[in-house]
């Protein structure tokens, strides 16, 4: 089988045996069509990118013989008339740049060390600078620096991921001499700053930051970015944040005595996505995201165009078909008795324990829109209020309180409202709606569209529309994320309106199994430690920690 190589001079191998090929017009034409591998590719765009502006007037007949002559080299099951032009015919391991993608690609769901190892060998399909050898068509130009960038990028991923397993001091040649041929590239220049640091040469750290700093000043008459100056200012503090992390079992430890103690002072807020209860429920597991995707785009017909991401579907029928259908089926979907899972039945179970302690009771958060979580606590015998957020009619932007009792009330003067009984009983806070599973459906709301989104990032931070006795707790608490993926826009509006500066005041934590480089890189940008975990396993010690504050044998 016949070899492809692009990135570096192109080459074609036979049997690790060079194929010679032919002048620079036929190599070109190669390069273009391995480019764009298995898509057809137009007889006009070939005669463009090959001559530029001035194609001469036999440009047809000179591309058809060009095909010829490359079709007897390769063999002419390999180039393909394919109207209205021609096509490369590849398998999925015969082009280097493919096997590239792929090895990237298995890289961003692996851990640390798997990914670093994967990412060092998709690097290693590099043998030089990409198309070095293929100047006949200007276009290609573009396309090799496109190569290039994407090869640095790849590289900085790597040295992410060997930082995350400690290989510091290791590093350093390798960033000192990328950052000197690219002394722009910030984000290297910042892995530089942090492996020498961690190497215990900080004084060259901050000298390589203001290195930088004077290039782009003098080059651009800017300043760096906001990343790169907060890092300089946390190597300057000594940040213990910036060691290395300790091990994964050590880290769970420390966890659970930092959220048993934020427990049991009423400093905890866990923040609960879709992924919280997968238990069984009453005619299935509660729905994810993606489901609910998957069920509204089937019974609106919705173009696959328009499909994916619950807030694209959702968008497409609002404007189509409009809110009023949307709500009634995403009624159907949530008015229903799912059962309350794990997670679900530990919040629960904490109420009695702060009560004996004198701490104030909790504040749950949660993007869903269904009534498990209720459920959990009235299973634990357990009265709670709740907070909802209103996303449509009059009253769009503000919430409503229910309390224990059964009544509802809009909050108009979010900054004088101090009726929600924190002190009293546990209040979860539904910042994207819910379902009103009353016959009238007078409350009901869903934060769910594109538009529905746009409008929750206009409005003002989340403090200024909420209870104060809740924007007061919010504000001096530690956060448990629990069930949310990168994916999920109903964290990242959270966040956004609840940190506009991007970092949690006091230390927070995200439980979420499988994660990959993304996601860590996401949660490690917010200041919440990641644990790589199943909810069920990470909350069980947790439990019986709490369980022996109680005087209850584990």
């Amino acid at each position: 089988m016949l070899e492809f190589r692009i990135l570096g001079p192109l080459e074609v191998l036979d049997d690790q045996t060079a194929v010679p090929l032919g002048g620079p017009l036929q190599r070109a034409l190669l390069a273009l069509l391995l480019l764009r591998a298995g898509t057809v590719v137009p007889r006009d765009t070939l005669i463009d990118q090959l001559w530029a502006e001035r194609p001469p007037p036999t440009a047809a007949t000179s591309l058809h013989n060009i095909v010829a002559q490359l079709r007897k080299v390769l063999g002419s099951s390999v180039i393909l008339t394919a109207p209205p032009g021609y096509k490369l015919d590849l398998d999925r391991d015969q082009l280097d740049a493919d096997r590239f993608e792929r090895l990237v690609g298995q890289a961003q769901r692996a851990e640390a060390t798997e990914r670093a190892r994967l990412l060092r060998e998709a690097l290693g399909l590099w043998h030089g600078d990409p198309l070095a050898d293929v100047t006949e068509a200007p276009f290609l130009e573009g396309e090799a620096r496109r190569l290039e960038d994407r090869r640095l990028s790849v590289l900085e991923d790597c040295f992410e991921a060997e930082l995350e397993v400690g290989l510091d001091a290791q590093l350093v040649p390798e960033l000192e001499s990328l950052v000197a041929d690219e002394p722009f590239r910030e984000r290297a220049r910042g892995q530089l700053m942090l492996a020498l640091y961690r190497s215990g040469r900080q004084a060259e750290a901050l000298q390589v930051y203001h290195d930088g700093r004077r290039a782009l000043v003098d080059a651009q008459g800017a300043e760096p970015s906001r990343q790169l100056q907060e890092l300089f200012g946390r190597i300057l503090r000594q940040e213990r944040g910036l060691e290395p992390r300790p091990a994964e079992a050590e880290e769970a430890l420390d966890d659970h005595d930092e959220i048993v103690r934020a427990i049991l002072a009423g400093r905890l807020v866990p923040v609960l996505g879709a992924g919280a209860n997968l238990d069984e429920g009453v005619g299935g597991g509660l729905p994810v995201q993606l489901d609910v995707a998957a069920l509204l785009a089937d019974a609106f017909a919705c173009p696959p165009e328009h499909a994916g991401a619950l807030t694209k579907v959702a968008q497409y029928i609002a404007v189509t078909r409009g809110v009023g259908p949307l709500y009634d089926e995403l009624h159907a979907i949530f008015d229903r008795d799912y059962a309350p899972g794990a997670v679900y039945r530990f919040l629960a179970s904490l109420p009695p324990l702060l009560r004996e302690r004198g701490a104030p009771q909790q504040l749950v958060v949660t993007t869903n829109y269904d009534c498990a979580l209720e459920a959990a606590f009235a299973e634990a015998g357990e009265l709670v209020d709740v907070v909802s957020y209103v996303s449509l009619g009059r009253d769009r932007g503000k919430f409503t309180h229910r309390t224990a009792e059964g009544e509802s009330r809009v909050i108009h003067l979010p900054n004088a409202y101090a009726d929600v009984p924190l002190d009293q009983r546990p209040v979860i806070l539904k910042i994207h709606g819910e379902v009103d599973r009353e016959p009238a459906r007078a409350s009901e709301s869903f934060v769910v569209s594109e538009d529905d989104y746009i409008g929750y990032l206009a409005e003002s931070g989340i403090a200024g529309v909420l209870p104060v006795t809740l924007a007061a707790r919010l504000r001096r608490s530690h956060f448990l994320f629990l069930g949310y993926g990168l994916l999920d826009w109903s964290l990242r509006v959270f966040l956004q309106r609840l940190w506009p500066d991007e970092q949690a005041a006091y230390r927070s934590w995200a439980v979420q199994p499988h994660a990959g480089p993304l996601e860590r890189q996401f949660w490690r940008r917010h200041g919440v430690d990641l644990r790589d975990a199943l909810l069920e396993e990470y909350l069980a010690p947790l439990a019986a920690q709490l369980q022996l504050e109680q005087g209850v044998p584990a």
